[in-house]
């Protein structure tokens, strides 16, 4: 069985929800939530420009190209996403870095992100 980790976020207070449209997180529960078993912690809740979007795909993880069969109708610029914590991390020292929502940003992700980062592109709440 997953167990969830306590729905914390950055900011030490209870994690708000990232997006539903498009639905996001590991547990697609709208949440950045983590667990044991979510090797890539998709843990950074962001707000996707086309900028990140093409480097995402150049960098071989394409999230604009629907994949009916995963429920994912691919993601447009504007949109919030449970990002991978490491990927966040090299769009950063690649300078392509999209918005942090710290608020739906799960705790765990300062394991991989130095809050001092995340802050650098807080989104405005």
């Amino acid at each position: 069985m997953v167990t969830p980790y306590p729905s914390v976020n950055v900011l030490g207070t209870v994690l708000e929800p990232c997006s539903r449209d498009p639905l996001t997180g590991y547990f697609r529960d709208g949440h950045c939530n983590t667990c044991r078993e979510d090797t890539g912690s998709h843990t950074v809740c962001v707000i996707v420009t086309a900028e990140f979007l093409a480097f995402s795909k150049y960098v071989g993880n394409d999230l604009t190209t629907p994949m009916p069969h995963l429920q994912f109708a691919g993601l447009k610029p504007g949109d919030s996403w449970c990002l991978c914590a490491a990927r966040f991390l090299q769009a950063h020292d690649e300078g392509c870095a999209p918005l942090v929502r710290l608020q739906s940003t799960h705790h765990d992700a300062l394991d991989i992100v130095p809050l001092e980062i995340l802050e650098l592109y807080r989104a405005p709440d």
